[in-house]
C-alpha cells in the first residue's frame, strides 16, 4: 500500500515530516516494522501471550480484592 503526502509551497521541512511521521502512525507501518524486526518463534509468542493473559487475570483478581473494578 503505497502511502501518498503532498508537500505544500513554503512549507518547513519539519512540519512536512511530522506530518509524515503522523502518516505513518496512522496507517499502522511503523506497528507493522516494529513487529517484524525481529524474528520471533512461533512457541515464544504463544508463551508470550499466554503470560499476559495470566497476569491480565491476575490483576483483575487484585482489583477485585481491593474493591476496585477493572476498566476498559
Amino acid at each position: 500500500m503505497p502511502l501518498k503526502m503532498r508537500l505544500y509551497d513554503r512549507e518547513h521541512i519539519g512540519a512536512a515530516l511530522r506530518r509524515f511521521k503522523k502518516l505513518l502512525e496512522r496507517s499502522g507501518m511503523t506497528k507493522e516494522l516494529r513487529k517484524r524486526k525481529f524474528y520471533v518463534k512461533p512457541c515464544e509468542e504463544r508463551r508470550r501471550t499466554e503470560l499476559r493473559k495470566q497476569s491480565a487475570i491476575r490483576k483483575g483478581k487484585a482489583l477485585a480484592k481491593n474493591g476496585l473494578r477493572a476498566c476498559r
